[in-house]
C-alpha cells in the first residue's frame, strides 16, 4: 500500500545574500554566490524549493596559526603566504568561499597595523576570484579600525564582514553601509539576542538581504544540541513569516571542532581513539553534517579532506527525491 507524505507548505522564505561583486557589478571576483532562499526545512525538497546549495568558506589566517599538526600539514607550503593559501583552498580543495580571518591584528599577539591587515586583504582579493569573508581578531578596538579600513579598501566587493555583535555593532554596519559590503551579525546563542541585533542593524538602514546570521555554534559534542535547536527555530521563524529570522545562517565549523579534546589529543594519550587526523577530520565534518541538517547555509571550515566529505554530503542532499 503506498504511504501518503504529509507536506506541510510555508508561508515565507529565507532571505537571499549576494556575496561578492563581479566587474560589472563593481568588483573584481569571477562570480558570485547567493545563499538563503529556502522556502522550505533543510533539504526537504517535497515541501518547497530549496534554491541554493549550501557553500563552504575555507579558513585562511594572517599568521601562522596555532594549530595542530595534523590540520598544517596540508597548507605547510603556503601557511606564511595568506594570497597562496587562499589560492591552495580554491584550486586544489575546492573552497566555494574564502573565509580570512585578521588574527594578526590582535594587540596581544603580533599586533598588525591597519595598514597591513588592508595589505592582507588585497593580496588574497588579486589571488582569488571567489567571494570573501573577512572577520577581525576579537579584540573591539582594533577590529573597529581595522574592519573600517578594510571596508573602504575593498568597496565594491560586496564582502561578508564580521563580527558585529550587539554591543559593537554601529561601525561595522556603517561601513558596510558606505561601501556596499554584507554583514555578519554574531549572537551569543541565543534567539532573542538574535533577533534583536538583526533589528538593530537594519534599523540603521542596512538591508536585511545585506544580513547573515552567526548563531555561535559548539562543536560536536560541546553545546551542538543546543545550537542545532536554536538554528531550528530560526528557520521554522523564517518560514512562518518572521523577517528579523529570515537570514542565512553561517557556522564557524572549522575552530569550533579543532579545539575539541577529542579532535586534537594524541593518540599516545587516548591510545583507544584512533589517530589525532582521522578523529579531527571526522569530529569537523560530522559537526558541518549535523548543522547543515539544523539549516546552516555558509560552513567555515580547514581541513581539506571534512571539506571534501561534507561537499559530498551537501550533493547528496541537494538531490531531489521523487515524493
Amino acid at each position: 500500500m503506498a504511504v501518503q507524505i504529509l507536506r506541510d507548505s510555508s508561508r515565507a522564505a529565507v532571505q537571499k545574500v549576494v556575496l561578492g561583486a563581479t566587474k560589472d557589478q563593481g568588483g573584481t571576483r569571477s562570480h558570485t554566490i547567493v545563499v538563503g532562499g529556502d522556502a522550505a526545512l533543510p533539504f526537504h525538497h517535497f515541501e518547497g524549493e530549496i534554491v541554493n546549495r549550501p557553500v563552504i568558506g575555507m579558513e585562511v589566517q594572517d599568521i601562522v596559526p596555532d594549530w595542530p599538526e595534523a590540520l598544517k600539514n596540508p597548507f605547510a607550503d603556503v601557511i606564511n603566504e595568506p594570497g597562496r593559501w587562499a589560492q591552495k583552498c580554491v584550486d586544489e580543495y575546492g573552497a566555494d568561499l574564502i573565509y580570512l580571518k585578521l588574527d594578526g591584528a590582535d594587540p596581544e599577539g603580533a599586533n598588525h597595523s591597519v595598514d597591513q591587515c588592508v595589505a592582507t586583504v588585497k593580496e588574497v582579493l588579486q589571488a582569488v576570484g571567489v567571494p570573501l569573508v573577512v572577520v577581525g581578531c576579537g579584540d573591539v578596538e582594533k577590529d573597529h579600525e581595522v574592519l573600517e579600513a578594510v571596508a573602504e579598501a575593498a568597496a565594491g566587493e560586496n564582502l561578508l564582514l564580521g563580527n558585529a555583535e550587539q554591543e559593537n555593532y554601529k561601525s561595522l554596519t556603517a561601513a558596510c553601509m558606505v561601501h556596499k559590503h554584507n554583514i555578519i551579525a554574531r549572537s551569543p546563542l541565543d534567539i532573542n539576542i538574535c533577533k534583536q541585533l538583526n533589528i538593530l542593524i537594519n534599523e540603521m538602514n542596512l538591508p536585511l538581504d545585506h544580513i547573515v546570521i552567526d548563531p555561535s555554534i559548539g562543536g560536536l559534542g560541546y553545546g551542538i544540541e543546543y545550537a542545532f535547536s536554536i538554528m531550528e527555530r530560526m528557520r521554522l521563524g523564517a518560514l512562518q513569516g518572521d523577517k528579523m529570522l529570515s537570514m542565512p545562517v553561517i557556522c564557524t565549523i572549522g575552530s569550533e571542532a579543532w579545539r575539541s579534546k577529542e579532535a586534537t589529543a594524541p593518540v599516545s594519550e587516548y591510545p583507544g581513539w584512533g589517530k589525532e587526523t582521522d578523529r579531527g577530520i571526522l569530529w569537523e565534518a560530522v559537526t558541518a553534517a549535523a548543522l547543515l541538517q539544523a539549516g546552516a547555509h555558509i560552513l567555515l571550515m580547514r581541513h581539506p579532506e571534512a571539506v571534501a566529505r561534507v561537499k559530498e554530503n551537501i550533493n547528496q542532499l541537494m538531490v531531489s527525491n521523487a515524493y
